[in-house]
């Protein structure tokens, strides 16, 4: 059995695994590179095997970064299923067509503005080129196995993060392995604790906060602080956020906090169409997270769903104080750029981030005290307050990890993927010094023998 590394190994982006045993080829997650421009342009690159000799691939969840390869792999010639869980299904439904919507966008607009250097340009796909995708989905239930291909055995066990997430278990010729996925953290207000992990035979674990620990501080009283101090000085707070889990998460401490009367009864703005039908499959898929019927009703209700984009553009006409929640978290496109565009340059106002801000994109920039950001060619200055939220982070941080792979034993092989440089290592040697295990940090393209 050989295990290739294509994404997500020296980086917390591009998730790609190649697994071929027995002769089959097993793709686990098929993501896009997103932040650095180096990072990106590897999505124009071909893959180093034709996507036809591919017999399955494995969603962990829809995550772009896991999920948004997936219209260009079945354009060039994957004819196979693609296997994950219903929530995964459903939210994959919603976020790759618009990932090639927006592309489509882009690339219009670059044509539009002649500010791209290529002439014309071209999106990576389109949203047709996602929705023709789409049948290839396959949803299966938590912890039912099922055979994606013969003498592979899989299932998906519940890691909290996002609706539908999953580690990923294989088991094929006497051997298991896991893939982690994202881990969410346990005790997170609105989503399931993650399962634990169970004994297996080779690991690969995600390290995206394997350098940290979140902060043991309140998220509602941080957001209350923002909100009120914003309010104060006739601002409004625009919060780019990841139109899957972090909105809703969001949705739900704001509605707490008017409830509990802790900030102002301000308009909020939940301007995301991806986001809004993401917010109501709360209530398709109650059995993964915590909120009863009537709280997740509740929480839909706290923000005026802003669907087309006439109304999009209308808000930045208001001036009162206001919330302005839209896609995307890190501010690499979708409509929150129209808003930071008009925002960004008045001091009353306040840019509030909600998230892990990869390196390379716009919110790791302002996070980073820039006092200008590129958006669509040209620079816009930023004189608005630049604010964070660190503990709302859908991760687990190192003790999480740590705790979820509780007291198995050490697995023959550790790889340990998904973090920046810093945090990856800094997982290794804590699974070494805590543990006593011995574990790697991949590098893009390696690829390793493990029996």
């Amino acid at each position: 059995m050989n295990l290739t590394f294509l994404g997500a190994a020296g980086t917390v982006t591009g998730s790609k695994y190649l697994l071929e045993v027995a002769g089959r080829r097993l793709l686990i997650d098929c993501g896009l590179f997103q932040g650095y421009k180096q990072l990106r342009l590897q999505n124009w690159a071909p893959l180093p095997f034709e996507p036809g000799t591919l017999d399955a691939v494995l969603l962990s969840h829809a995550h772009i970064d896991h999920s948004g390869y997936l219209p260009l792999l079945v354009k060039n010639g994957y004819g196979g299923r693609v296997w994950c869980t219903p929530g995964t299904a459903a939210l994959c439904h919603l976020l790759l067509p618009d990932s090639g919507h927006l592309q489509e966008q882009d690339a219009e607009y670059a044509n539009r503005k002649g500010f791209s250097k290529h002439h014309p340009a071209l999106p990576l796909y389109d949203k047709q080129d996602a929705i023709d995708a789409l049948p290839a989905l396959e949803g299966v239930a938590f912890g039912e196995w099922f055979e994606p291909c013969a003498g592979v055995r899989v299932r998906f066990r519940p890691a909290g993060h996002i609706l539908g997430a999953a580690s990923v278990e294989i088991e094929t010729e006497g051997q298991r392995l896991l893939f982690s996925g994202d881990l969410g953290r346990s005790g997170d207000p609105v989503m399931c604790d993650p399962q634990p992990a169970p004994p297996v035979d080779y690991l690969v674990v995600e390290s995206t906060y394997g350098d940290r620990l979140h902060p043991d501080t309140d998220p509602a009283q941080a957001l209350a602080h923002v909100i009120n101090r914003t309010a104060a000085r006739g601002g409004m707070v625009l919060i780019p956020a990841f139109a899957v889990g972090r909105t809703q998460e969001l949705l739900f401490y704001i509605h707490q906090l008017k409830q509990q009367q802790a900030i102002a009864d301000l308009p909020v703005f939940l301007d995301s169409p991806m986001a809004i039908d993401a917010s109501e499959l709360l209530q398709r898929f109650a059995s993964e997270h915590r909120l009863s019927a009537s709280q997740a009703r509740a929480v839909c209700a706290t923000a005026t769903y802003v669907r087309e984009r006439e109304e999009s553009m209308a808000l930045n006409s208001r001036t009162h104080p206001m919330i302005i929640i839209s896609a995307s978290g890190m501010a690499t496109g979708g409509r929150v750029l129209h808003h930071l565009k008009a925002r960004a340059g008045n001091p009353r106002n306040t840019i509030l981030f909600a998230g892990y801000q990869a390196g390379g994109t716009r919110g790791a920039a302002l996070l980073g005290g820039a006092r200008e950001i590129k958006i669509h060619g040209r620079y816009v200055p930023v004189a608005a307050e630049v604010a964070s939220i660190q503990n709302l982070s859908a991760h687990a941080d190192w003790q999480g990890i740590l705790a979820w792979l509780g007291q198995i034993p050490a697995p023959q092989r550790v790889f340990v993927t998904h973090g920046e440089p810093a945090a990856a290592d800094a997982l290794r040697l804590r699974l070494h010094e805590r543990l006593g295990w011995q574990a790697e940090v991949p590098t893009q393209g390696e690829r390793v023998r493990l029996w």
